[in-house]
């Protein structure tokens, strides 16, 4: 082989690798393996100059010092980005876009606000020419020598057709493990660690070196659009796909949505999926998703009309992890959790954080003894962000994660093609004794008096064993009212909320069952279906996947569990102990409900019932009970302390009503 063509062959070969690992997080070989072929086309490029290349690999470890910065001004401003920090400011920010664009709806997109630092990078017929920081927003400093190192950033468009000119605007940042790595760096050379990675990252973009700037592992995640020319994208969505075609990598995980409603349900599962992330997120982004729509709504003064950041408060504290433990729950689901030395946050005291699953374990590389960066944000649970390795002393504790149940021993199972790990038997005493306070709870059967205190008490008298045996307690009275704390009159009471539980719907029994993937919401869709328990048990997956709103992995659940040996023989327990299972659905058309089509909020303090009844009264009479108001609530239920809620229905002139008023218009009393 000439001496060019290995060139060439090594120079596409490490942009192959990097393009699988920063845009597909997928790498086929190891650092080392990298680094090998980095270094045998640093050594050919030397060796024979006269093949060098202004876009090759070997330009991205850095270049000569530069003497100092320029300003340059950006060719469209840069502006900063309206903050929200309440749900109901999402709400008026989406009846704001709407009623300037005359539509009724209007698709957004959401994406993780990064926490680095804001660059432009500006590529002409496909060459990396310039990079900017954002500045004032109107000018900022020239950082193309630092930019040039930046992990990810190709030097060249990875395209046979560049646009003459695009300007593609994004967050440059460093993540949790690059970091952890650079701070056992900076503690081997006796300096002082580094203190959080946005910092580092602005000051890494602010080095005249730009070789040291690259020992600090920036990466860059695209997630805007300034300046272009030579091409046209239609949406936020388009422009994305096509950049990352282009090597780009782009803010992973973004979806576009036909309204805020549709938004903020897919908002939470962002939230709740927070621990996954290898960088630090202080917001989620909302934007409008297509352009000529964004076009329309154009700039206030600072902030462009079309995009709003979600935010929260952001509490960190720096804390040691005392022992790890593993806990059952009511699906077998084991979760590692980290015992923490109590740390103040954000006004509470924080002791424990769950590490949620085996592989995030693994990610953060926690051992027993370590220091840990702990993160509250906002309403979220509180979760371990990374481990501060630099701080070992040689007292830590490895733990790897069991392969046995820690309370039942059984052989753990992992869920195909899933991150959970599980203990598979039924009668396991940790998944018993969360499904009987599952089953028992408000959410399920509601059962008055059976608390976690009195199911543990039960399990360890043996008075109980699964769900069944709550039903043949009352055959133990005598020595029920022996029971540490309880006496003649709380037993009954607990008796008789036993057997009140019998006569409730077939929607919570299905729910306290413990059924995979099967909430509230699912039970209420497949009774209002079938009916009844038997009818339901009697459905193939397929029938079962034809029900709007369940689909097939529910379907695939609920079958599994009525055809397995050990649902047979509960439901026929259950049924044989006068268990409620339900009645048949009416072929016949049944008659409208009154709140048919109807969506109903509930705020404040009602007189007589929970939240929850009064929702239960709204599905029941075919009305839709939701979270928030909005131009399309038909009525508001509204107690003392209405607060924000009202004042947003008064505005959209949606109807309030009392307590009284709602019983009245149902003809149903409480």
């Amino acid at each position: 082989m000439s001496i060019r063509k290995e060139i060439e062959d090594l120079r596409q070969k490490i942009e192959h690798h990097n393009r699988l690992y920063y845009l597909q997080a997928k790498p086929e070989i190891s650092d080392r393996e990298f680094d090998r072929l980095m270094k045998r086309l640093e050594q050919l490029e030397t060796d024979h100059p006269e093949y060098d290349a202004p876009d090759s690999p070997t330009k991205k470890v850095g270049g000569a010092p530069i003497e100092g910065f320029q300003t340059v001004a950006h060719r469209l401003p840069m502006l900063s980005i309206d903050n929200i920090f309440e749900e109901e400011g999402l709400r008026e920010f989406e009846t704001r876009i709407c009623k300037l664009l005359g539509e009724e709806q209007v698709e957004l997109t959401a994406e993780y606000k990064i926490d680095g630092v804001a660059v432009s990078l500006i590529y002409e017929h496909g060459q990396l020419v310039q990079g900017v920081t954002r500045g004032d927003g109107q000018q900022g400093d020239d950082i193309t020598h630092n930019a040039r190192t930046v992990g990810g950033v190709p030097l060249r468009l990875q395209t046979n057709d560049p646009p003459e000119l695009l300007e593609i605007r994004g967050e440059a940042f460093i993540s949790n493990s690059d970091f952890q790595i650079l701070n056992v760096e900076m503690q081997r050379q006796g300096k002082e660690p580094f203190a959080n990675p946005r910092n580092t990252t602005a000051g890494g973009l602010k080095l005249l070196d730009p070789k040291l700037c690259a020992t600090r592992k920036i990466r860059f995640f695209a997630h805007g659009i300034g300046a272009v020319a030579g091409v046209d994208y239609q949406t936020h969505l388009n422009y994305l796909a096509a950049i990352q075609e282009m090597g780009i990598p782009a803010t992973p995980n973004v979806e576009a949505f036909p309204n805020l409603e549709s938004t903020l349900q897919h908002v939470q599962s962002m939230m709740d999926d927070l621990h996954t992330l290898d960088f630090e997120v202080d917001g989620i982004v909302l934007k409008v998703n297509r352009f000529d729509q964004r076009e329309l709504l154009g700039n206030t003064s600072k902030s462009p009309r079309w995009v709003v950041a979600y935010k929260w408060e952001r509490y960190e504290a720096v804390t040691r992890v005392d022992s790890i433990d593993f806990q059952v729950g009511k699906t077998g689901t084991v979760t590692p959790v980290a015992n923490l030395e109590p740390v103040q946050i954000a006004g509470t005291s924080v002791a424990r954080a769950s590490l949620h699953n085996r592989d995030e374990m693994e990610r953060l590389g926690i051992q027993i003894g370590d220091w840990v960066v702990v993160e509250k944000a906002g309403k979220i649970i509180p979760h371990v962000i990374r481990v501060e390795e630099h701080l070992r002393d040689g007292t830590q504790q490895e733990l790897e994660f069991p392969n046995h149940c820690p309370e039942c021993n059984a052989e753990l199972v992992r869920d195909e093609g899933g991150v959970y790990i599980r203990c598979p038997n039924p009668d396991c005493p940790a998944s018993v004794r969360e499904t009987l306070r599952f089953y028992a709870s408000r959410q399920a059967m509601d059962i008055e008096g059976m608390g976690i205190k009195m199911i543990e008490q039960l399990l360890d008298q043996g008075f109980i064993k699964g769900l069944a045996d709550i039903y043949r307690l009352h055959e133990h009275y005598g020595q029920l009212v022996t029971l540490e704390r309880q006496g003649e009159k709380s037993i009954e009471n607990l008796l008789e909320g036993i057997e009140r539980s019998k006569q409730q719907p077939v929607w919570r029994l299905l729910t306290g069952l413990n059924i995979r993937h099967v909430g509230t919401s699912n039970a209420r869709i497949l009774e209002k279906q079938f009916g009844t328990i038997q009818e339901i048990a009697q459905q193939s997956v397929e029938d079962l996947a034809a029900v709007d709103e369940i689909g097939p992995v529910i379907a695939e659940s609920v079958h599994t569990f009525f055809h397995s040996d050990f649902g047979i023989k509960l439901i026929q327990e259950l049924q044989s102990l006068g268990l409620n299972m339900g009645s048949p659905v009416e072929k016949t058309e049944q008659t409208p409900g009154i709140l048919d089509g109807k969506t109903l909020v509930v705020t404040g303090t009602l007189p007589s019932l929970t939240r929850d009844e009064a929702k239960e009264l709204i599905q029941k009479h075919g009305g839709k009970a939701a979270g928030s108001v909005s131009a399309k609530t038909d009525y508001l239920l509204a107690g003392e302390k209405a607060g924000s809620k009202l004042t947003k229905a008064e505005e959209l002139n949606v109807p309030v009503l009392s307590e009284s008023e709602f019983l009245e218009m149902l003809n149903e009393t409480v």
